[in-house]
């Protein structure tokens, strides 16, 4: 939720990373962010768990190409080092991997 709440006080270093091909890039930030706010609070609730986590994951496939971008411009988009922006891809799967765990809760 925290880095949800971010989407709309740092939105710029956000819209850094969405993809050329994308337009309405702040738009697209700011709706990330909102979901991210959304579904981490509903994920509070155990009986909304298993949909909600399905949801998460399904948004973090959704963001993937921002990482993807951002290694692809080997962290310039985002003045980090290449190591960094690489390192950044597989920790998707991680989140995706702790969203699915909420699932069987």
């Amino acid at each position: 939720m925290i880095i949800g709440a971010s989407h709309f006080y740092i939105s710029e270093w956000y819209v850094k990373i969405v993809p050329p091909i994308f337009s309405h890039k702040l738009e697209l930030v700011y709706l990330s962010g909102f979901f991210e706010i959304l579904f981490g609070f509903l994920l509070l609730f155990k009986r909304l768990r298993f949909t909600i986590s399905w949801l998460i994951i399904l948004l973090l496939i959704a963001i993937y190409p921002a990482n993807i971008y951002l290694a692809m411009t080997g962290g310039n988009a985002l003045n980090i080092s290449p190591f960094m922006a690489w390192l950044r891809l597989p920790f998707q799967f991680f989140f995706i991997f702790i969203a699915y765990w909420h699932s069987k809760d």
